[in-house]
């Protein structure tokens, strides 16, 4: 992994992207993303992690956040990233209506095998694209990057549209997630 994309700032914001392996289309389905809304909850509530901005594509994720309380934002995010993966795999394998199922399994048990960390299925790409956000201006610009990105896709003409972002919250609506700290 490049220097560039390492956490060292334990006090700094930073903006993240994660993607499914493969950049497999999983969050079609909102059960899916409900998984994900539930644990950036929990890790707001209870692992310190102040969230910014947030976005749910249907392959991958975007997240601007900070982590509190000394907690090394590195740890915060592998905690999210590998409780989600079990609980999503868990929920695929359970879905009865997932007509993808044989499928989605067969591409995360291949992406384990080539994986030493991994015991069975990997679910989250290994990279995270950390970039800590050193000025007004840079934050400003991944937050737009954030919510635009639905727009840009071609799923909502405008961001506030998007239920599964922070978009609503930064339009003065109520967003899906609790306590999103809009930056002004």
């Amino acid at each position: 992994m490049s220097r560039n994309y390492k956490f060292y700032n334990p006090k700094g914001v930073y903006f993240v992207s994660f993607a499914v392996v493969e950049w497999i289309d999983v969050f079609i389905r909102n059960e899916y993303k409900k998984i994900l809304l539930d644990s950036l909850e929990y890790c707001r509530k209870e692992k310190g992690m102040e969230v910014f901005a947030w976005c749910i594509m249907t392959s991958h994720v975007h997240l601007v956040f900070r982590s509190r309380e000394n907690k090394e934002p590195g740890a915060v995010l592998g905690d999210f990233k590998k409780f989600t993966s079990k609980k999503i795999v868990q929920a695929i394998i359970d879905n009865p209506k997932e007509s993808r199922k044989e499928w989605l399994l067969e591409q995360f048990l291949k992406a384990g095998k080539t994986s030493s960390n991994v015991s069975k299925y990997q679910f989250w790409r290994h990279n995270n694209q950390p970039i800590e956000l050193w000025s007004n201006k840079v934050t400003e610009q991944k937050i737009n990057y954030v919510h635009m990105n639905p727009v840009e896709e071609g799923f909502v003409g405008r961001p506030e549209d998007y239920l599964f972002s922070s978009a609503r919250d930064y339009s003065g609506e109520t967003g899906l997630l609790k306590g999103v700290l809009v930056l002004k």
